[in-house]
């Protein structure tokens, strides 16, 4: 049996109760200072929240960029990369149609992914990174370039209050459009419900990653859409087309899970094969959670790269 542990578990803000805060921006605060307290009351003590990185000296370098420190504990050479040399451009993509206005709970997908998109807008800015915001309907609904200045944390905060305003969900021709604004390689945060027909997301998830950007994505469902637990038959409407239907969920259930469950795997399918590094999230489930999952993923990615280019060399 292995040891109990000598930390205590961190203790995440449950959503319903974090949603209830009024302000975004405060909402975003209290996730990330949550994450970072639990950070050194648990085992993940030595998780490193910092994008500074090393390289190994070559004959060139200025020699007063060396860090002496790290030579007295490895016997390498390493050199400190500048800020401007490793700071993250980041744009984060959001879904702002009206199938995320969808909610069993006291609060909507929207709500939940524009939290999400907040909170890291707001890790990404206290690390001195690029972050920029993209709101997606029909069409592109608001564009704020990739920055770090003053007041763009604001910015962003104050375009993902707006409420879905686009009928339908098409995130797939917006994906070309972003490809064709956002020229300068990067980081792009998908975050949807992705319930919309797959056909083109392949081709346009391509021609992204062929701008060199790497490129993540969180699907964010309700929980009712995945057990369709909707208790007695009742009147259902699109809220995209508008159109009613009567649904009898116990009659209906099976048929649902199915062609829920092939439109899933069709997801998975494409992100595997296009490179995304796809995660799917609850609207119940904690924020620190996507959180930490979007930290894993780039210390992952900045680790391969470090490894690639000492292979090269």
């Amino acid at each position: 049996m292995a040891e109990a542990s000598a930390y205590p578990p961190p203790s995440y803000l449950d959503p319903g109760t974090l949603l209830q805060i009024g302000s975004l921006e405060l909402r975003a605060r209290a996730v990330v200072e949550g994450f970072f307290a639990g950070l050194h009351r648990s085992p993940y003590h030595g998780f490193s929240v910092e994008f500074t990185e090393y390289r190994q000296y070559v004959p060139g370098d200025d020699p007063r960029r060396l860090d002496w420190r790290l030579y007295a504990r490895s016997d390498r050479y390493f050199v400190k990369q500048y800020e401007d040399e490793t700071n993250l451009r980041c744009h984060l993509v959001v879904d702002n149609s009206r199938s995320m206005a969808f909610g069993s709970l006291e609060y909507s997908k929207a709500d939940y992914a524009k939290t999400l998109c907040a909170t890291l807008g707001y890790f990404l800015h206290t690390q001195r990174d690029a972050v920029g915001l993209v709101l997606v309907d029909e069409k592109i609904d608001a564009f704020i370039p990739a920055r770090h200045r003053t007041g763009q944390f604001r910015r962003i905060v104050h375009a993902l209050e707006r409420p879905p305003a686009g009928r339908s969900t098409q995130i797939n021709d917006s994906l070309e459009q972003v490809a064709q604004r956002v020229h300068k390689r990067g980081v792009i945060v998908l975050v949807s419900d992705f319930l919309a027909p797959l056909d083109s997301l392949s081709t346009h998830l391509t021609y992204l990653g062929a701008r060199g950007h790497d490129i993540i994505a969180f699907q964010v469902l309700d929980p009712a859409e995945l057990s369709f637990e909707l208790g007695e038959p009742t009147l259902l409407r699109d809220m995209e087309s508008g159109r009613e239907v009567f649904v009898d969920p116990d009659q209906s259930r099976a048929a649902y899970q199915e062609k829920l469950g092939d439109h899933l795997r069709t997801l998975e399918s494409i992100a595997l094969e296009r490179g995304v590094a796809l995660h799917r999230v609850t609207t119940d489930t904690p924020l620190e959670l996507p959180l930490r999952e979007f930290l894993d993923g780039r210390q992952r990615a900045a680790g391969a790269a470090r490894r690639a280019g000492n292979h090269s060399r």
